[in-house]
This record gives structure tokens, C-alpha cells and sequence, in this order.
């Protein structure tokens, strides 16, 4: 859905939210799971096969589970350094992520083999990160397969138009404490780990001041580019090419327990200031700590202003600074008729910067009304399915109309000072 461009101070940004109906098959405890359709020595149209890749993947798996980089690196075609390079990364970050429950099962082939004995083939992972993750995520991702008529072997992880996991792509840095867990792809980061390591242990504790129920469990990724976010959401190119950072699903499904992520578009979170860069991990952890991404019903202009009400509740900075784009629009244009729309959350909305703002200031308002625990009674209400009137009036004694007769009049009163 929507998601707002960055700016220097007081960026959020919209949660993504991606429905998907899929049919998951049951998955045995064990590190793999081998197809059933695949007979011993069966061999697939085009030069595929699909009975050795299984097995080859169910050793795979294995070392993954293991965390054992030797035997991950065996399961790469003899020669191609490449390849061995990235399978023993992958068991590397198993281990140093605590990647558990981790499955595997051979698809389908997405093409014939090529001249070399090459071929990429939809594989269903699951796996999820122990002492964050409370469900099994199950992704379907491409993994490239070889074979040299001997046996096959495995290439690497990703492509095509389903997701790639950011642990699968290579070597990431990992910055992990009790209550957040943050990977940065690259084995040049560091810093970039740390930095952002220190940010989201901040936004669980921004978040926990406003929902004390919370208790952390943040997990942040960050691809090496903004190719990579795109690549991890499953999205079109350039999809978040003005995005600092989106809470998502991993595998894109709305179930509960479904593990929500945030990732970060290092091309334009790296940008931001550091103040500006906190309230994004802030907004962010807000919707993880919520469930935002799962949550259907809940008004754009609720759902965005209460995750920016959380991230900057404590910011010291003035209001005509976090609220300069709503000021300015007001001042052009005079006061908007009703609460923020939808529509004005699309991320090619002329003002969407502005509708932010707005949203943020409506959130304000109820807490100044009726104290920030009707606001977060509110939220909780709305996103637990109540019918926005109902909930409005319960928390706040507000009727809608009145809520933006008082949001209004706090617009008129910024506009005019």
C-alpha cells in the first residue's frame, strides 16, 4: 500500500501490507522434506533432475540446520568457488542467527536445464529465528541447481519474482540482544550494524514507554542496496526507491503469528539524520509491536499518525519543525474538510509528507483530549476490529465530527503562529 518519501527530521513510514492466499503443505519436524512426487532416479523433462536436486537439497539443508559451513560449501558444484563462497556464508548466518525449524522441499523447475546443466527451481523453505520469530516462515524462493551428469549440485538462492531472504544472499553482519535482532548484508558493515543495532534497541524501549505490554522482539534487516529490499519484499523494481524503511510480513502472508520484519533501504536511510533515522526505526517498531502489517480495517490517518504519535512523543524538537509540511499546506490552502483519506497516503500524493503530519496531529489531539491511554485504547480497539465510531466514542466521549472540529482548530492555531 502506501509509504511516505524520506525527510531529514520526522520521516515515518507506512507499513507495507501484502495479502497473499497460499496453501502451505504440512512440514515434518525434520531438516528436510523430501517431494513426494519424485521417484528415485527420476528425471524431468529438459535435462532436470528433479530426484537428485532433492537430494542434494536435503544435504544442503542438513548442513544449513548444522550451521556447518564445510559441509554447505561440499553441495556446491566442484570448481565453482563462487558458489562454495555463498552456501558456507548461508551456513555461517544459520548459526550466528539461530535459524531453527528450518525445511526444505524441491517445487518445480522453473526452466530446462541450459547447455551447461544449469537450471533455477522453486524451492518451499521454512525456517524462523529463534527468540524472535514465534511462527515457521514458509517461502517459496528460486535455488539454482547444476549438474555435471555425475550428480547435482547447488548454485545459490533468489531471482525470478519470488522473494530472496536477505540471510540467503551472502555473508551478513548480525547485531543481536534480548529484545532486537538486526542483520546488515555485507561483510563491510560493521559499523552500519552497530550503528543501526543501537537504534532498534532504542525503538523498543520508545515503543515500550507508550505499550509496556510489549517486550521487544524487533528484527531488522537491511539488504546490501535498494535492489535488495525489493528483492526480499518480492516487489517490482524501484518499488521503495524513495523508502527509508517498511514493516512487512517475511513471507508476505496475514496470518497471525505470521513474523513481521522491518527492512531498511540503506540508500535512503543512510541519509537521514539521526534523529530522523531513530523516528523511522521508532515508526517501524511501533507497527512490529502492533501487528500492523496484519491488521486490516484500521483508517491510514490511525494506523500511521498513532506509530508516528509513539516515535516522536519524546523527540525534543518543535512543532513547527516536525509539523512544517501540514503548516505550509495549510497556509496555501486553507484547513482540510475532513481527516486524512487514504488516497492521500499514496506514495505518488503531492502533499503525502503533509498528510503524515496531519495524521500525527489528529493522534495528538485525542491524547490531549482524553490522555494518551485513550489513544492507545483507540488504536487497540480499531485494530482489534471495533467500528471506528464505537471505539472513538467508548475512549474519548469524541464523536468523529468532533475530533475534526478540535484537529481543525490546532491547524488553524500552528497555520497562524
Amino acid at each position: 500500500m502506501q509509504a511516505r518519501r524520506a525527510r531529514p527530521v520526522a520521516l515515518a513510514v507506512v507499513v507495507l501490507l501484502v495479502a497473499a492466499v497460499a496453501t502451505w503443505l504440512a512440514f515434518r519436524p525434520d531438516a528436510y522434506v523430501a517431494p513426494s512426487r519424485s521417484e528415485p532416479g527420476a528425471r524431468s523433462a529438459g535435462g532436470v533432475d528433479a530426484a537428485a536436486a532433492s537430494a542434494t537439497l536435503g544435504t544442503l539443508a542438513e548442513a544449513l540446520a548444522a550451521g556447518d559451513a564445510d559441509a554447505a560449501r561440499a553441495a556446491a558444484p566442484r570448481g565453482d568457488a563462487a558458489a562454495g563462497a555463498l552456501l558456507a556464508a548461508v551456513a555461517t548466518n544459520a548459526a550466528t542467527l539461530d535459524v531453527v525449524d528450518l525445511t526444505a522441499r524441491y517445487v518445480d523447475e522453473v526452466s530446462p536445464a541450459d547447455a551447461s546443466g544449469r537450471w533455477q527451481a522453486a524451492v518451499e523453505l521454512g525456517w524462523r529465528f529463534d527468540g524472535f520469530d514465534r511462527e515457521t516462515v514458509r517461502e517459496e524462493v528460486q535455488v539454482g541447481f547444476a549438474s555435471d551428469g555425475a550428480d547435482v549440485r547447488v548454485t545459490g538462492f533468489g531471482g525470478g519474482d519470488g522473494r530472496t531472504p536477505v540471510w540467503l544472499t551472502g555473508p551478513v553482519e548480525v547485531r543481536r540482544s534480548s529484545q532486537a535482532l538486526v542483520l546488515v548484508a555485507g561483510t563491510d558493515r560493521g559499523d552500519e550494524a552497530d550503528t543501526i543495532g543501537v537504534r532498534a534497541r532504542r525503538a523498543v524501549g520508545v515503543v515500550e514507554r507508550v505499550l509496556p505490554q510489549w517486550t521487544g522482539g524487533l528484527v531488522v534487516e537491511v539488504p546490501a542496496d535498494e535492489a535488495g529490499v525489493d528483492a526480499a519484499l518480492g516487489a517490482s523494481p524501484g518499488s521503495y526507491a524513495q523508502i527509508a524503511a517498511v514493516s512487512a510480513s517475511v513471507d508476505g502472508a496475514v496470518t497471525p503469528g505470521t513474523p513481521v520484519h522491518v527492512f531498511v533501504n540503506p540508500e535512503v536511510y543512510d541519509a537521514l539524520d539521526p534523529v530522523g533515522a531513530q523516528v523511522v526505526m521508532s515508526h517501524e517498531a511501533t507497527h512490529v509491536a502492533t501487528n500492523a502489517p496484519l491488521t486490516a480495517g484500521v483508517p491510514l490517518w490511525l494506523l500511521e499518525g498513532f506509530a508516528d504519535y509513539v516515535a516522536l512523543r519524546d523527540v525534543d524538537l518543535p512543532l513547527s519543525t516536525t509539523a512544517a509540511q501540514v503548516i505550509a499546506q495549510v497556509r496555501s490552502d486553507g484547513v482540510p474538510a475532513q481527516l486524512p483519506s487514504a488516497a492521500e497516503f499514496d506514495q505518488t500524493a503531492t502533499h503525502l509528507g503533509a498528510a503524515y503530519e496531519s495524521a500525527w496531529l489528529v493522534c495528538r489531539v485525542v491524547a490531549a483530549e482524553a490522555g494518551e491511554d485513550a489513544l492507545v485504547g483507540l488504536y487497540e480497539q480499531v485494530s482489534g476490529g471495533a467500528a471506528l465510531a464505537d471505539a472513538l466514542r467508548a475512549t474519548t466521549g469524541l464523536t468523529e465530527a468532533q475530533l475534526t472540529t478540535r484537529w481543525q482548530a490546532e491547524l488553524r492555531r500552528l497555520a497562524a503562529g
